[in-house]
């Protein structure tokens, strides 16, 4: 399977990604900000998006920038924060529309780069602050979304199991930020840390898209000039060692219960283990012909879904299980069960065979999709390691069961984390 070629050059503060490939109908600009996560700063950084997609100073409202999009041919402008790691990312994404295919003499690249310029660099403003009362909503905004958490059971279970287990960790923290810090931002001091955030993150821009008859570098460069300070990050391997594993419960009302266990692999993107990884959560939980969902849920009926899934870059394997209350012992057993039989090598061959087609059509999928194939690329970034997507691949379908097993047994417990009903409350 042929992967595109990405071409890699320092520019002036920042990295730029190219991968021209005629694959694609259209032109995809993706611009990636990257620090350390950080509790001073994270609901500022959660909140930015919100307000940036507001207006600049030429397009001062959200329906002049989006006739100004529209104007474009039908550009796409999103704005997003995530977590990977132990790194907070905010991701500027247009889709352009490609010149060739259209009847136009405007240039519809060089003017969506300064589009998307105009809404990193020139965001309305009023003085040397943000719009006070874009601030003022996009706050309520946030502090809904934020409240919303607790309603989504599985995500407050999930986001719960990572409170207890990464404790001491800057993983722990929530990427959509705080309530309690919203009070204390202001249009003054969230422009102030905006300031300093596109002075200091590491800054990545890939394009992508049929790029054969435009100079790349130099349609960027003209836009992208501002004087940068940018931070290089390293790559930390974090090894954890677990002495007992912690049992947290807590009681909601809540008519289904969830079982969430987080495990420690100190396996991270780049490790050499990292393919066995992806094929070790197939066969694991990652599908539905996994040992969990065919044990826990099908043949003892004990779960309304039960999964697995494993995070690149911090070294995480978490299971989630939804559950009647009163089967909390008799679901934890069996899920545990599934795990040491991972360790003593009891599944199929046609279980890895099954894992490795189905991970290697993940990845196909995923790569099939511009912003996936970037997203992809950029895991290179974030780990500092240069095992592209192909390798990966080659990877797969190298791995063994004794591969699997060595990745089970790395495993370690952590933390058993159980939302379940308060006494008296009626069950389903």
């Amino acid at each position: 399977m042929s992967i595109l070629n990405e071409a890699i050059t320092e520019q002036n503060g920042f990295r730029l990604h190219i991968i021209d490939t005629k694959k694609f109908k259209t032109i995809h600009v993706v611009l990636k900000l990257r620090t350390t996560l950080d509790k001073e700063s994270i609901t500022k950084r959660a909140l930015l998006p919100f307000v940036l997609q507001q207006g600049t100073s030429s397009y001062p409202s959200q329906n002049e920038l989006q006739q100004a999009l529209d104007n474009l041919y039908g550009a796409e402008l999103s704005i997003d924060g995530a977590k990977k790691g132990n790194n907070h990312i905010l991701t500027f994404r247009m889709e352009i529309a490609n010149q060739s295919y259209l009847n136009t003499d405007m240039n519809i690249l060089n003017e969506s780069i300064k589009l998307l310029n105009e809404v990193i660099y020139s965001p309305k403003l009023s003085g040397q602050a943000f719009d006070k009362s874009i601030v003022t909503r996009e706050k309520q905004t946030l502090r809904q979304k934020i409240k919303s958490i607790v309603d989504n059971k599985m995500s407050y279970a999930n986001m719960r199991l990572i409170d207890e287990m990464c404790g001491e960790e800057v993983y722990r923290l929530h990427v959509h930020g705080y309530e309690e810090d919203l009070e204390h931002i202001d249009e003054q001091n969230l422009y102030t840390y905006y300031q300093s955030l596109l002075e200091q993150d590491q800054m990545d821009i890939y394009v992508l898209g049929d790029l054969s008859s435009i100079n790349v570098e130099e349609t960027i460069g003209s836009s992208f000039n501002q004087e940068r300070n940018s931070n290089e990050f390293e790559s930390i391997n974090e090894v954890y060692h677990v002495d007992s594993p912690k049992e947290i419960v807590d009681k909601q009302h809540v008519q289904q219960a969830k079982l969430h266990l987080g495990f420690r692999t100190d396996i991270t993107y780049g490790d050499s283990l990292y393919p066995a990884l992806q094929v070790f959560n197939g066969v694991l939980g990652g599908f539905p012909s996994s040992k969990l969902f065919i044990n826990v849920r099908e043949k003892n009926s004990l779960a309304y879904y039960a999964a697995s899934r494993f995070e690149s870059h911090k070294g995480l394997l978490l299971i989630f299980s939804g559950i009647a209350p009163e089967d909390f012992d008799k679901a934890k057993q069996i899920i545990l069960q599934q795990v040491e039989a991972m360790k003593k090598g009891e599944f199929r061959d046609e279980d890895i065979d099954q894992s490795k087609k189905q991970v290697e059509n993940q990845w196909k999928e995923t790569i099939d999709h511009p912003n996936g194939l970037i997203e992809i690329l950029y895991h290179q970034v974030i780990a500092n390691n240069q095992l592209a997507p192909s390798e990966i691949l080659s990877q797969i379908n190298r791995v063994t069961k004794s591969d699997l097993m060595e990745v089970a047994n790395q495993l370690q417990l952590d933390t058993i984390y159980l939302l379940t009903a308060q006494e008296g409350d009626s069950h389903e």
